[in-house]
C-alpha cells in the first residue's frame, strides 16, 4: 500500500487534490491530510481511505510531514503538496520499478488551480542541484540532460522540486528518519536534506517519465506557512544553515560525481 501524506495550511485545494489520488490511484492507497493547526472551514471529503490528523498548533512543512508519516502504514510513502493533480495510476507505474534506496521523483506539469488543468508550458525532468545566488540550495532546470536522455523512461536525476516524491517506508525509517526543523526551521530545504542523506546512505534519486503530477504554478498564490510569518529571519537561516551542513559535502563530492 501506498501512504499519500499532504501537508495542509488553509488550503481549499486539498479536496481537489484528494480527489485526483483517489481517482487515479492504480493500486491501494491511503491518504493522509494533515490540517497543520486549522480547523478547514470547507467540508471534507469522507471516504475510508482518507484520514485526518489534526496538529494543535502550526507546526509548518517539515513538521506536518513528519506528522503524517509518523502514522502512515504503508509500505510505501508518498508526499504532495495540496494542489497538485496526478496522471493516471501514477502510484503503479512508479512502484513497479523503484528500488529499496530510491527516492523516485514523476514528470512535473504546471497546474492551473481555477480552472484545474495542466497549463500550456514545457513540463520539467531533469533537474540539477546548484548553489543558487551562494545563499541556498536549489533546484534548476537541466536542459541539455533532458534532451540527451529524452528515451530514458526511469533514470537517475540531481534534484528535485519536492512538491511530490515517492520513497519506500523503510528507507524513510532507517535513512531520512525524520525532517530536522532545528537549524533548518519549519519550512525550507526538505527535498535537499533527503537527498543527501539518501545519496550518503549510497540511495538515489530518481525520475520516472512514466508517470506524472501537476503542481499549482507559482503565478498563484501560496497558501502553506513558510514559518516567515512570526519570524522573517526564518527563511534565510533555514538556507544558511543547509549550507553550513552540506556546502562541504556537495562541493567535494556531489558535483564531480555529476560533473557539474
Amino acid at each position: 500500500m501506498l501512504s499519500v501524506v499532504i501537508p495542509s495550511w488553509k488550503d481549499p485545494l486539498l479536496i481537489r487534490t484528494i480527489d485526483s489520488v483517489l481517482a487515479n490511484a492504480g493500486g491501494e492507497v491511503e491518504v493522509i491530510a494533515v490540517l497543520d493547526g486549522y480547523y478547514p472551514r470547507f467540508e471534507l471529503r469522507e471516504d475510508p481511505r482518507v484520514r485526518y490528523v489534526h496538529l494543535g498548533k502550526n507546526r509548518g512543512m517539515r513538521g506536518a510531514i513528519n506528522a503524517g508519516v509518523a502514522v502512515a502504514r504503508g509500505d510505501y510513502l508518498m508526499r504532495a503538496d495540496e494542489h497538485c493533480m496526478f496522471g493516471p495510476s501514477f502510484d503503479k507505474i512508479v512502484l513497479e520499478t523503484i528500488q529499496p534506496n530510491w527516492i523516485v521523483n514523476m514528470r512535473r506539469y504546471f497546474l492551473d488551480p481555477v480552472k484545474w488543468e495542466i497549463m500550456d508550458m514545457p513540463y520539467v525532468d531533469y533537474e540539477k542541484l546548484v548553489i543558487q545566488d551562494g545563499v541556498k540550495f536549489a533546484a534548476q532546470r537541466w536542459h541539455s540532460r533532458t534532451k540527451e536522455r529524452a528515451d530514458i523512461p526511469v533514470d537517475e536525476t540531481m534534484a528535485m522540486q519536492g512538491s511530490c516524491w515517492i520513497m519506500p517506508h523503510k528507507w524513510w525509517d532507517d535513512v531520512i528518519g525524520e525532517l530536522q526543523t532545528e537549524g533548518y526551521g519549519p519550512h525550507y530545504q526538505d527535498s535537499h536534506e533527503m537527498q543527501f542523506k539518501t545519496w550518503q546512505a549510497g540511495g538515489k534519486l530518481m525520475l520516472n517519465k512514466n508517470a506524472w503530477f501537476a503542481h499549482k504554478h507559482r503565478s498563484f498564490p501560496r497558501t502553506h506557512n513558510d514559518g516567515t510569518i512570526d519570524n522573517p529571519a526564518n527563511k534565510a537561516e533555514g538556507w544558511k544553515y543547509s549550507l553550513s551542513v552540506w556546502k562541504d559535502y556537495y562541493e567535494k563530492t556531489v558535483r564531480p560525481l555529476w560533473g557539474v
